[in-house]
């Protein structure tokens, strides 16, 4: 018997910003859509974010910035990413940014950038018709 299995989404904030509020409600909200989460918190390092994409299995990462270091960061967690293999894996990122920042950022690696103030819906749906779903079903064991 094929199930499919809830699509895994990995929150954190990155760096030294410590406002981790929206991370938090976004992460209530994507559970309600029926999303598993980690939330891995506050002050995360690239290296510790993909290792815990990894060590999770996750479909999306979904960075939460504030603090304007999302041009110094994005570029080193899709390095860590292409690095382990993982590359194929969903990048997003929400928070406060310069719409001139958003195409570099994209550039960059992030799929999606959602900046604040962005409609659950938009994020949901967006992650919902992105994940690939090519092996992201898990045979249940047979009795």
């Amino acid at each position: 018997m094929v199930t499919e299995r809830k699509i895994k989404v990995l929150v954190t904030k990155v760096g030294l910003d410590g406002h981790d509020r929206g991370a938090k409600v976004v992460s209530s909200l994507l559970k309600e859509a029926g999303m598993e989460v980690i939330y891995l918190g506050m002050f995360q390092r690239p290296e510790s974010i993909v290792r815990a994409a990894i060590d999770e299995d996750v479909d999306v990462i979904g960075l939460s910035y504030l603090s304007g270091e999302h041009l110094i960061f994005t570029p080193k967690i899709v390095d860590e990413m292409k690095k382990n293999g993982i590359d194929d894996v969903l990048l997003i990122a929400g928070g406060t940014f310069p719409p001139e920042d958003i195409p570099i950022m994209e550039e960059m690696g992030i799929d999606k950038v959602f900046r604040a103030g962005s409609l659950t819906e938009s994020i949901v749906d967006y992650i919902n018709n992105h994940v690939e779903r090519t092996g992201n079903e898990k045979e249940t064991e047979h009795q």
